[in-house]
């Protein structure tokens, strides 16, 4: 085990990352233990942080395998080899997309708790996670940044393969990853303490961040 919780994640990605202290950056969750790992940083570099909802989406043999995922505004990223592997179709992904843009805005809405929009464009972003397993949901949030015309794209991760960071690297401008096992199986693998994320963690997380608590 690599980290002891989420939080020790953040101080430890915190000691790579002093580049952006106190700079114009927005610290990026990813819902819902990303979240965490971000606060952590947020705490560390008096910034607050923002929260992204990103939705994977399951394969049919096994919901735990992302054969892509949905980012805000209908964004999405599908591995289409991978998801034909599995017996995913067109008809299969298109309605999963469609289920899970609604979830994504029911859940923004219940973070965001009235305050309004973040603005990204022209921003230095840092995205943030707990881990990343396939990299679905980062490639769904960095296409949705792109949208969203940021002036950099930052990722931070605790862990993440050596295959995912060799797929993730060319497409922001800077990709920080503490671990890279060969051994990789899942996130929880390399934490101590690895408790499923409630929303009411994230909603008072976000809470106490001076900015608004989402972004659009």
């Amino acid at each position: 085990m690599s980290f002891t919780d989420r939080q020790q994640a953040g101080e430890r990605l915190a000691e790579k990352l002093t580049a952006y202290r106190g700079c114009d950056a927005v610290l990026l969750g990813l819902a819902r233990g990303g979240v965490v790992v971000a606060s952590t940083l947020a705490s560390r570099f008096r910034q607050s942080t923002d929260v992204c909802v990103v939705k994977k989406i399951g394969s049919p043999v096994d919901a735990e395998l992302a054969i892509g995922a949905v980012a805000p505004d209908g964004v999405s990223y599908v591995d289409w080899r991978l998801g034909h592997r599995t017996g995913a179709d067109e008809h299969f992904i298109r309605t999963q997309i469609t289920e899970l843009n609604d979830q994504i805005r029911q859940k923004t809405l219940l973070y965001r708790k009235g305050k309004r929009p973040y603005q990204l464009r022209d921003k230095t972003v840092i995205v943030v996670d707990d881990g990343a397993a396939t990299g679905a949901t980062l490639e769904a949030a960095i296409k949705w940044l792109r949208v969203k015309k940021v002036k950099k794209i930052v990722v931070a991760l605790p862990v993440a393969p050596p295959d995912v960071v060799a797929r993730i690297k060319p497409e922001v401008s800077e990709l920080v990853v503490l671990e890279t096992p060969n051994d990789f199986q899942s996130v929880g693998q390399y934490y101590q303490k690895f408790p499923q994320v409630e929303d009411g963690e994230v909603i008072k997380l976000l809470a106490l961040s001076n900015q608004p608590s989402a972004v659009s």
